[in-house]
């Protein structure tokens, strides 16, 4: 029976071919008291756009309140939580929380200064195909929701994920080419330009990154294309909405008040030009508040700070264009004053202090075995481990504020990505380096791309641990002013030129290639020529900051810290890990007890061994060793028990559960009438294995034990 719509409105679709697959945009079927729902389907992959928007703007508010979530169904993959007590979606994963920041970052540019009305988009994967990320599908259902509420938004935009399979480029590449391929790249932009960039990378080099984004950029035009035949179908009503700008007359008063204030005056080095402009700011307050009264002026001095601060931008950018000076007096390919140290904490296994300007992050490393590998359960990913976390801790004091102390928002959980991401391509192999690996930075100053101090940091500090990177990485975060289609860029961006600035750009990379990007427009896009030129800039930057980097530590330590974990790796075969397990635990368990180890069985026979002390790892290695042996014909095994006294011969324990026979015959060159003449049970004797017949049977002989030994 075909769905009815209550309100009496038809259910419109439309549909497309889109990359190989069947792309539809439907309205009308569910969410019929939201301001706006869309239903995508790409594949067997469906999400829910919801759109809600507020009538009237929300009084006191100095930003746009403007909210995107990503909503992870584990039905949707067809899975229950792998959680042993919680079986119900509660807090939204860190996978969740970055897909929602990856949605809103190429939208909520697209909404005019001043609109100040209450926004909430949900996107709710309902099924998910495992061929590909739902990712991109959420973003476009999100989009063609906002389309249809009516509201001031300059959609549309779509996003495509790039994957590099065989040296050529793909859209929605499969999960696992993404994961082991050389390049994960995504893309979102509107018909005209490029908004928003992300990518992790294997050391790819800048020129194939600027070939991808033009890829990307075609690839997702037939997604705009559907939703604006979807628009023309839908009659949309245009909301009507008075946007909060700054008033003109409190503008201009607080323009004429600063000229001859600003410029030149303020172009100074961090965090001297931010006490320049603070001082400023305090010297307007008491003018206007003498001019107007204190009263009048506590009323309104939220618009007089406003104004005061868009006099900033406009001086930083006028700086820029006409006197192609930054505001500290940099050069546009100048990076900040550096500085950096290792092993700055005694009993850390690595750490590091990395200071850029004002911006300081100080990075910790601690060592454990695999065990200690963090365990992933998401929609899309099921019991499976991460083995490097890096996490990112920026409190209120950072920036001078006074600020609760909470658990990990948005952004600083966006931040440990981008810097996580940034080293994950160098990282040595499990079997190069049986170790879980933590990195923990500590901003200890924010002004300007904390997010690359981290990153930075925490290669340092791993450097420190003595963890073998195949390269060292660094960071660096590029800026850009646009006047009149013409680009200013900025190498090292600190808060200011951010602030006023068109573009926030991450990179990072080894002296090969990039290793991880982020990409952000203030602006309504921009053409690839442009990121391709602000790409090969930051090559530079990156250089100059690496080429200090390795001054102050120039690869990883060949020994660990002492405090840190020895763990060391054996082969088995994985017939035998039943047999090292012992019945309900029983054998590992004594194991690591009297040899006070930790240890960790792979499915594939990899056994780790960890601890402190060598000679334990030792002892338990050669205690695993034994249980899992083979037998080796030609190997003289000594001092192994008669475990059996037989009148042919007697039976020999040449290690647990491998019994072989001593026949009679070759127990002496002497002549031996009776085996119990010679041996009783229990006693203790040097054998070789001469050989294993067909049937699997063990063949003993002390006689050709003793004539080898003692040639």
């Amino acid at each position: 029976m075909a769905t009815i719509n209550p309100l009496g409105k038809d259910i419109i679709k439309v549909e497309t071919d889109w990359c190989g697959r069947t792309l539809s945009l439907e309205v009308g079927r569910v969410g019929f008291r939201t301001t706006a729902s869309v239903i995508a389907r790409y594949g067997d992959t469906v999400v829910l756009g919801t759109a809600m928007v507020g009538s009237e703007p929300l009084q006191g508010m100095d930003y746009f309140p403007l909210s995107i979530d990503y909503e992870e169904r584990f039905y949707a993959a067809g899975k229950i939580s792998g959680s042993r007590f919680i079986k119900r979606e509660g807090r939204p994963s860190d996978d969740a929380i970055l897909i929602g920041r990856l949605i809103d970052r190429p939208i909520r540019p697209l909404w005019p200064k001043g609109y100040r009305h209450e926004v909430q988009g949900v996107a709710t994967v309902l099924s998910m195909d495992p061929a590909f990320r739902p990712d991109m599908v959420a973003m476009l259902a999100m989009s063609a929701a906002f389309m249809l509420t009516g509201a001031p938004f300059d959609g549309p935009v779509a996003g495509v994920r790039v994957g590099m399979v065989d040296g050529k480029l793909t859209a929605f590449a499969p999960a696992e080419e993404l994961e082991n391929g050389k390049l994960d790249l995504v893309v979102a932009g509107t018909g005209d330009a490029i908004m928003m960039v992300e990518a992790g990378a294997n050391e790819v080099t800048e020129e194939e990154v600027a070939e991808a984004l033009e890829f990307a950029h075609k690839a997702l035009q037939p997604a705009i294309a559907l939703q604006q035949e979807l628009l023309k179908k839908i009659p949309v009503t245009k909301q009507e909405y008075v946007l909060s700008l700054p008033d003109e007359a409190v503008q201009k008063e607080v323009d004429a008040w600063v000229d001859g204030k600003l410029g030149e005056k303020v172009r100074v080095a961090y965090p001297e030009r931010n006490e320049l402009v603070n001082a400023l700011r305090t010297e307007m307050h008491a003018a206007f508040s003498e001019k107007l009264g204190e009263d009048e002026f506590k009323a309104v001095r939220s618009h007089y700070d406003e104004a005061f601060q868009t006099a900033v931008h406009k001086d930083v950018r006028a700086g820029i264009i006409k006197d192609n000076i930054r505001p500290d007096g940099r050069k546009f390919d100048e990076v900040r004053t550096l500085s950096s140290e290792v092993g700055i904490l005694p009993r850390a296994h690595g750490s590091s202090l990395f200071t850029r300007g004002v911006t300081q992050a100080m990075n910790i490393v601690t060592l454990a075995p695999l065990s200690y590998s963090q365990m992933l359960d998401t929609m899309e990913r099921n019991d499976t481990q991460k083995r490097y976390m890096h996490h990112y801790n920026a409190p209120g004091y950072t920036v001078g504020e006074v600020r609760r102390l909470g658990s990990p928002g948005r952004r600083e959980i966006g931040h440990s990505y981008l810097a996580e991401r940034a080293i994950t391509a160098v990282l040595p192999s499990e079997e190069e380096f049986p170790y879980a690996i933590r990195s923990v930075t500590e901003i200890m100053s924010q002004n300007g791309s904390t997010s690359m101090a981290a990153t930075c940091s925490s290669c340092l500090a791993l450097m420190d641990a003595g963890v073998p990177l195949k390269s060292p990485v660094s960071g660096i975060a590029m800026g850009l002013i646009m006047d009149n289609g013409k680009p200013h860029i900025l190498s090292d961006i600190a808060d200011a030129e951010d602030f006023a600035g068109d573009m926030d750009f991450k990179v990072t990379g080894t002296p090969k290639g990039i290793t991880a990007l982020q990409m952000d427009m203030k602006v309504h896009g921009l053409a690839p020529e442009i990121l391709k030129a602000a790409l090969m800039q930051g090559k530079e930057g990156r250089a100059f900051i690496l080429k200090h980097m390795l001054e102050t530590i120039p690869g990883p330590r060949k020994d660990m810290s002492p405090y840190a974990p020895r763990v060391e790796s054996i082969k088995i075969n994985p017939d035998k890990i039943r047999e090292v397990i012992g019945k309900g635990g029983e054998t590992i368990q004594k194991i690591t007890a009297e040899t006070d180890t930790d240890i960790d069985i792979k499915d594939d026979g990899t056994i780790m061994i960890a601890s402190p002390d060598k000679a334990k790892i030792e002892a338990a290695k050669q205690w695993i060793q034994t249980i899992t042996a083979e037998p080796e014909v030609g190997k003289i095994y000594k001092d192994v028990p008669v475990v059996s006294v037989m009148d042919f011969g007697a039976f020999v324990q040449i290690m647990p559960g491998k019994d072989g026979l001593v026949h009679v015959s070759e127990m002496s060159e002497d002549r031996v009438e009776k085996p119990s003449d010679v041996v009783k049970e229990g006693d203790r004797v040097t054998v070789k294995l001469v050989a294993i017949d067909d049937r699997g049977r063990l063949q003993l002989s002390m006689k050709a034990a003793a004539r080898e030994l003692n040639s």
